[in-house]
């Protein structure tokens, strides 16, 4: 009997939270974060985009095989934007990189951010305009790979 009242008396002092909280479902890690709101990465996906209509826009219209094209206006301004571009990419990387995230989209920014100047360079010593023509897919395929790495759903570390 003093094995029963010893555990009548365990149980009445015992904390209720305490059975409570061993019920609940383990808390799941927080997801990450998205950076897609903060200015920088907003304006990275602006700029990006707007470089990428462009883009599209010469391979619709045949205007990066005119005579003269990488000599114009336009071509100036577009190479001074993506070199821009290019240095705002960077900077974002490095921001990630102070706060000390270890997550993909840092990585990938840098690698744009290198990528960007390769590209432009191509598609301006392109020798013909099949490889004009593939250089512009590549570099409208990294402008929007730009805006989709900071665009989509951050996922949480497996």
């Amino acid at each position: 009997m003093s094995c029963g009242i010893a555990l009548a008396v365990a149980l009445m002092l015992a904390d209720p939270a305490v059975a409570e909280a061993a019920a609940l479902p383990p808390v799941a890690p927080a997801a990450p974060v998205s950076v897609a709101q903060e200015p920088l990465f907003a304006d990275l996906v602006a700029r990006s985009g707007a470089l990428k209509s462009i883009v599209d826009g010469w391979m619709a219209s045949g205007e990066a095989d005119r005579s003269g094209f990488f000599t114009g206006a336009a071509w100036a301004a577009f190479k001074g934007q993506a070199a821009d571009l290019a240095q705002r990419d960077m900077q974002g990387h490095l921001i990630l990189k102070e706060r000390g995230t270890d997550n993909d989209l840092k990585c990938i920014l840098r690698g744009i951010s290198e990528d960007i100047p390769l590209k432009v360079a191509a598609l301006e010593s392109a020798a013909d305009a099949s490889a004009r023509k593939l250089a512009l897919d590549e570099l409208s395929y990294l402008l929007n790979d730009n805006v989709e790495v900071i665009t989509s759903p951050p996922q949480p570390e497996a």
